[in-house]
């Protein structure tokens, strides 16, 4: 009965955003675009598609040859306006993502902005020595007051856009057509194997155009890493090993799956996507954990998650002594990677050249 009642206000969403959605297509909305290069990875649907290791891979490649920066809103952090991520920040200063982000990859700018605008100019005015020569931009699909140079979706293998629902009855921020705005899509969470005849029907359902490039990903999870400064070593298998997970992200069903896999024994805690951890569900993990009977037992989560339990002061001293993380990455299935790899390059490299001999302002259009 409650999702028959929310089939009327996805109704409305979807004329509002199909409004919203047809006035910059027209113009009649203007988009700010820009002589640098800019990527923007994001989805339709809200959370859980695998955003940050798809930037974290693109940080990857692109740091080898150019300058890079990553520009978010820095979602449910305390602050705003502009800020660029240090290894002193905090997640409730700047964001779990993108603080994450910083403490993998210190030599690249990140930095927070809820105004994307007004975040790739400042970006953009630093001195030549210090300016990026590429700015991702984490989470931007729906944000159209900026008009990226390529556009990257990505959508979950075990739900993908075409066969959801917009909010508040689904999970789609705009319509599955928005889809036809960008010209790479990335189907993430696959299986390790796919079948040719599974490509093809899933090609056939998105009905991917002349102009767009279709790629597969898995999660590649690699081994156990000390949390913190107090945990003792513990061996990388995780067979036989009794597990306390808790998680605060959008959904944590692969690295539930992925931890049985490997024979391990797993209770989960799970909190909302982005939580603030407070002192009272540290005391809760512990008892929790105080209650598994094996003596090769350990506290588990996220590299996310890890990112806001930093801000809390006066941790318990077990969770000091074994908390652990899974370092996660993306991998591309099949042989389409280096197909991927040389088009992000080429696209950045053209770009780039284009801007460093142009006399034009890097503003293209006015916002």
């Amino acid at each position: 009965m409650k999702n028959i009642i929310l089939i009327p206000l996805s109704w409305i969403y979807s004329i509002v955003t199909y409004i919203r959605n047809l006035l910059y297509d027209y113009n009649l909305i203007n988009s700010t675009e820009y002589s640098q290069p800019i990527i923007s990875i994001g989805n339709i649907t809200v959370g859980g598609t695998g955003k940050t290791p798809h930037t974290e891979y693109l940080i990857e490649l692109l740091k080898q040859k150019f300058k890079v920066a990553t520009l978010s809103r820095g979602y449910k952090r305390k602050t705003s306006g502009f800020l660029e991520v240090t290894n002193e920040s905090t997640a409730q200063e700047v964001g779990d993502e993108p603080l994450q982000m910083k403490t993998k990859h210190k030599d690249v700018i990140v930095s927070v902005d809820e105004q994307r605008v007004r975040g790739i100019d400042i970006l953009l005015s630093k001195e030549k020595e210090l300016c990026p020569d590429i700015i991702l931009l984490d989470d931007a699909f729906q944000h159209r007051k900026v008009n990226p140079g390529l556009h990257i979706l990505l959508t979950d293998f075990n739900r993908l856009i075409t066969r959801d629902h917009i909010l508040p009855y689904g999970r789609l921020r705009e319509s599955a057509r928005e889809r036809y705005r960008a010209q790479i899509i990335i189907i993430t969470k696959c299986p390790r194997v796919i079948k040719p005849i599974e490509e093809r029907l899933i090609i056939k359902e998105l009905d991917i155009k002349p102009f767009q490039s279709l790629f597969f990903t898995t999660l590649k999870y690699g081994f156990l890493q000390p949390a913190l400064k107090n945990q003792k070593g513990v061996e990388h298998s995780l067979k036989g090993k009794e597990i306390l997970l808790f998680t605060g992200i959008a959904n944590p069903t692969p690295l539930v799956d992925y931890l049985k896999s490997q024979e391990a024994e797993v209770t989960l805690l799970e909190f909302p996507d982005h939580y603030q951890f407070k002192k009272s569900d540290f005391e809760n993990i512990v008892n929790q954990w105080e209650k598994l009977s094996s003596q090769e037992k350990l506290i588990l989560t996220t590299d996310k998650d890890l990112m806001r339990v930093k801000d809390i002061e006066g941790l318990p001293l077990a969770i000091e002594e074994n908390l652990y993380t899974i370092p996660l990455e993306i991998e591309f299935i099949g042989e389409n990677k280096n197909y991927f790899d040389t088009k992000i390059m080429r696209y950045v490299s053209e770009n780039t050249s284009n801007f460093n001999i142009s006399t034009k302002q890097f503003r293209a259009s006015p916002s």
